[in-house]
């Protein structure tokens, strides 16, 4: 029964030997206290204490240090008869962070200098009351995007790795606008008009060129057109952003032809280079007719067959002068680049359009003054 005893005594008081080791260990790994201040802000619309709320939660996402409750700090520098919405230099945040017994106090500003944000962070030793670290950082004006700058600012002045791409974002500002450093005004929009030259090959060509007693156009197979080309735009992210075009041309009025025509191209363009490329359906109008080319291989009109000729040859459709205006479908692809002028914008554009009866190529530029 002794013996019972003084092995319970024993296994007790071993049990209280590593707990009092457990808890001693824990309290020697208790993370550093620090408070977090306002940042002193300038010339933006950001308050002070929304900008030392942004700062607080980037430092406890770090997971470095005890982050004091910022409804603790107010009730005890309150308690303490000191004010820290317009804390910001050293000495003040000395004091402050002795009345709060805490480690570090972490401050700084946010200031627009010029047309960039500058970020500015200081880290304060309380107890040796010297400024231990300090971090200054240069953004693209954009106002909207603070959190992701302090964000930034806060990893790097603790040696973290950052998001490259992002912080490349809102850092360089690329030739041609872009979603994420040129968020208040509307994407690179080239909505304007449209003039260049087309050329026929191959058997449009040869159509075009004989006279209009066989069915031709007697007409040079190089034209003039022109046109509005309407844009929408639904990606714009990164280097690179995707459209809709929707282009109406009218081609051959030099020529006195009307061919009315509109290109419906899915496009992806270059934010910095300019660079363009597109492609999809092309719907045109010109004039066709039902014929037959007869033993010397000349062409006729349907309506010209003599039954006692012999048997009817055989039917097809193609381009005629005497016929009736009929939509035909066809596939364009399309390349380019944007010059830049000041706040001109003169793409310039050269077209593909493969067809059985001869390949189409063109060349058209325009301009406007939008972003």
């Amino acid at each position: 029964m002794r013996t019972k005893l003084v092995f319970t005594a024993i296994s007790i008081l071993f049990a209280g030997l590593i707990s009092v080791h457990t808890v001693l260990g824990q309290k020697g790994d208790t993370k550093k206290v620090i408070t977090i201040a306002n940042l002193d802000v300038q010339g933006l619309y950001t308050s002070p204490e929304l900008a030392g709320n942004l700062l607080r939660i980037e430092v406890e996402k770090l997971d470095l240090y005890q982050v004091t409750d910022r409804y603790d700090s107010r009730y005890l520098l309150k308690k303490n008869k000191l004010k820290l919405d317009s804390c910001y230099g050293k000495i003040c945040l000395i004091e402050a962070g002795k009345i709060l017994q805490s480690d570090y106090m972490m401050s700084g500003s946010i200031e627009n200098l010029g047309g960039i944000i500058q970020i500015t962070l200081r880290l304060i030793n309380v107890k040796n009351e010297s400024i231990e670290k300090t971090h200054i950082s240069e953004f693209l004006l954009l106002e909207n995007e603070l959190q992701n700058m302090v964000m930034l600012s806060t990893q790097k002045m603790f040696g973290n790795s950052i998001d490259t791409l992002l912080h490349s974002r809102l850092t360089k500002k690329f030739n041609l606008d872009n979603a994420v450093n040129n968020p208040y005004v509307d994407r690179l929009n080239l909505s304007g008009p449209r003039m260049g030259f087309t050329l026929l090959t191959g058997l449009a060509s040869n159509r075009f060129q004989q006279s209009k007693d066989s069915g031709g156009f007697d007409a040079f197979p190089v034209m003039f057109q022109f046109g509005y080309q309407f844009e929408v735009q639904y990606l714009n992210e990164g280097r690179f952003q995707a459209l809709f075009e929707f282009v109406p041309m009218i081609t051959g009025l030099d020529q006195s032809l009307l061919i009315p025509s509109i290109s419906i191209m899915n496009g992806l363009r270059d934010n910095i280079g300019g660079w363009e490329f597109a492609f999809g359906p092309v719907l045109s109008i010109n004039r066709y007719a039902k014929g037959y080319f007869d033993s010397q291989n000349n062409w006729h009109l349907e309506s010209e067959f003599d039954p006692s000729q012999g048997p009817m040859p055989a039917m097809e459709t193609r381009m005629d002068s005497r016929g009736m205006p009929k939509l035909q479908s066809s596939f364009v692809i399309a390349a380019g680049k944007t010059f830049k002028s000041g706040k001109l914008n003169i793409p310039m554009n050269i077209f593909f359009i493969p067809d059985k009866d001869g390949f189409r190529y063109g060349f058209s530029f325009g301009y406007n003054a939008k972003k």
